[in-house]
């Protein structure tokens, strides 16, 4: 009979490999490893807790189980935090003073096993489960109002509803979720413009983390993203948009490509400027959102006009899909 070929959109990050950084995990000083709880096919959701601060941070990876640069970027962001790379690394110190971390690196852990692209075990795109929102409408319901469309369910999305209950035990203060796309050649934060939460603050704080970030890593960029939503346009039950209105909190969707990366330091548009994308840029732009972090921390629930204070450089730029 004819053998099969199969071919990956990246490098995989396998369950193997899941299970070493977890282990890595579960011996560090500082951190716990637990459960969010059950999958549809019984497999643990593994989150690594670490720091002691008091400002809680959330960041999650895979819930498109094909974009394993997210895993990637995870083990960056866990090697750096943990100093398991590098003992004396005072920003990873200071993170772990002004934060909890709360890290998931493979939320999705059945998509990743079965080499689903965007779903779970039930064929679900996470993503898309974050509340209830208003059911399909097919032929019978002619002009009748559609049902709602309950989410998250244990049957559908066991992952999203885990994460859930756990995040309103311990609040949130920042959160971050961490994805590939497939179309755009950059590295990019997706804010929540279209939410109600949204506002000087909220946009203060955006521009603010991602001017440092590009000062820490130049693979980041702030010019090039989706077009944000307009004002009150924002769909609740993309995940940065609910945990943004759930929890009036710093809250994005970071996009890493799936091939090529055109750095914000390069020109635009030519073809001889197009660098490759990688694991190991991956976890190098992991482990550097810890400066980002770092440096908003002490604005992330202040209530004055802490904006009034900050760079030039710091001020929140209206993105783009267009380049």
């Amino acid at each position: 009979g004819s053998a099969a070929s199969f071919f990956p959109f990246s490098p995989p990050y396998s369950q193997e490999r899941h299970l070493g950084l977890i282990g890595k995990c579960a011996e560090a000083k500082g951190a716990t490893v637990k459960s969010l709880g059950p999958t549809i096919e019984g497999r643990e959701i593994d989150f690594v807790t670490v720091g002691t601060g008091p400002r809680t941070c959330w960041i999650i990876h895979r819930q498109h189980p094909g974009e394993s640069m997210a895993e990637f970027y995870a083990e960056g962001l866990l090697n750096r935090l943990l100093g398991l790379n590098d003992k004396c690394d005072e920003v990873a110190e200071k993170a772990r003073e002004l934060y909890t971390f709360n890290i998931v690196p493979n939320i999705n852990p059945d998509g990743s096993s079965s080499g689903y692209l965007r779903t779970n075990a039930a064929g679900q795109n996470l993503n898309r489960e974050w509340c209830p929102s208003p059911a399909p409408l097919t032929d019978d319901d002619d002009d009748a109002k559609a049902d709602t469309y309950e989410a998250p369910t244990l049957e559908r999305s066991p992952e999203v509803y885990h994460l859930l209950r756990h995040m309103d035990q311990t609040g949130c203060d920042a959160f971050l979720d961490i994805h590939g796309d497939e179309d755009l050649p950059f590295n990019f934060l997706a804010g929540s413009e279209g939410m109600s939460v949204w506002g000087k603050r909220l946009e203060s704080l955006h521009g603010a983390f991602l001017a440092s970030y590009e000062r820490a890593n130049d693979d980041m960029q702030a010019k090039v993203s989706y077009d944000p939503d307009e004002s009150g346009g924002g769909m609740p039950n993309i995940c940065s948009n609910q945990i943004a209105e759930r929890f009036d909190c710093f809250s994005g969707t970071l996009e890493m490509p799936f091939k090529e990366c055109w750095s914000d330091t390069m020109q635009v548009g030519g073809d001889d400027k197009k660098i490759g994308w990688g694991p190991e840029r991956a976890r190098q732009l992991g482990a550097s959102v810890l400066d980002a972090l770092c440096y908003i921390s002490p604005h992330l629930r202040d209530e004055g006009e802490f904006w009034e204070g900050l760079p030039e450089d710091d001020a929140y730029i209206c993105p783009s899909s267009k380049y």
